[in-house]
């Protein structure tokens, strides 16, 4: 199983994860020209942005560590677009959270980070 396979495998394995943890998946693999969020949904009423990360050991770090600030930013603009070609306000209460999958232990972190302005 290459990469690619193995990184959508993980976030299927998330997106059921999170049904069942009563999240409303709304759009999965978000693509402009900003960049990607992996999963969108809302939690109760407010959205979601959600960024997944797997790591098969620790050489490289764990999944969490994975998401910098640089990482952050991205998803942010990519957030802002989202809202954008929506039409949401920016009165829609929305956070960041990070789904980090070490070896084969999955960990939510609900507001990961905080939003980046531009």
């Amino acid at each position: 199983m290459n990469t690619h396979e193995k990184g959508a495998q993980k976030e299927e394995q998330v997106c059921a994860y999170l049904l069942s943890a009563g999240i409303t998946v709304t759009e999965r693999n978000f693509r402009c020209r900003q960049g990607e969020i992996d999963i969108i949904g809302y939690d109760g009423d407010t959205l979601v942005f959600f960024e997944v990360k797997y790591r098969s050991g620790a050489g490289r770090g764990s999944a969490a560590e994975a998401v910098n600030p640089a990482k952050q930013r991205k998803i942010c603009r990519v957030a802002d677009y989202y809202r954008l070609v929506h039409g949401m306000t920016s009165g829609v209460p929305s956070r960041f959270d990070v789904v980090a999958i070490d070896g084969g232990r999955l960990r939510w972190i609900k507001n990961a980070f905080y939003y980046i302005p531009r």
